[in-house]
């Protein structure tokens, strides 16, 4: 039941995007179409879970055993960066279709604040490596939900009449607070289902 929790909070509840604020660029940079949100969307769940699981480990086999904690941001910053290069590289030669689609998206990651946002976040919570890769899985669920639905929102701004002083940036940002205040309907679900399951 704990592992549902945690899927739940981390897509509706405390969205990693529109309740923690990270990953603001690539929501307002790559939210103009659908395809393209979708498409980075599959390149964050993969790397943000791929990564999770690397610096936890990273974290619990080198960092807490020879008190290198301190260490802890440039380790896991250094370790996503590799990991993104990696994941290019072999994707490029075992799937160059794959990589064609996901190609643009990948070197953004590496500067996706999101991914070394979880990554930190599980070691804060105390996660156990499962409930560390529920975590991260269902966060880049989140980031993907948000950005999707952020896109078709921008797709149909498109189409309205804006006036003049709200055209460009500013309608988008408006569109951004309204979806962020939607999301904060959820914030009641969270405890209601820990209460229901006598979890609380």
């Amino acid at each position: 039941m704990e592992y549902i929790l945690i899927f739940i909070s981390a897509i509706f509840v405390n969205n990693i995007v529109l309740a923690q604020f990270l990953g603001i660029c690539p929501f307002l940079g790559v939210s103009k179409k659908i395809e393209t949100s979708l498409g980075m969307s599959a390149a964050v769940a993969f790397v943000l879970t791929l990564a999770t699981i690397v610096t936890y480990l990273v974290q619990k086999l080198v960092l807490d055993p020879f008190g290198l904690q301190y260490l802890q941001t440039i380790a896991f910053i250094l370790v996503i960066a590799a990991l993104v290069q990696m994941v290019e590289i072999v994707m490029k030669k075992v799937s160059p279709a794959l990589y064609q689609a996901l190609g643009i998206f990948l070197p953004l990651i590496t500067t996706n604040c999101a991914v070394l946002g979880v990554a930190i976040l599980v070691i804060q919570k105390d996660f156990s490596l499962l409930q560390s890769v529920v975590y991260a899985f269902s966060t880049a669920i989140g980031f993907g939900l948000a950005l999707t639905v952020f896109a078709g929102m921008r797709e149909q701004l498109e189409l309205v009449n804006v006036p003049k002083g709200m055209r460009g940036m500013a309608i988008v940002l408006v569109a951004a607070g309204l979806l962020s205040l939607a999301f904060m309907g959820f914030s009641g679900v969270d405890n209601g289902l820990r209460m229901l399951f006598g979890l609380e």
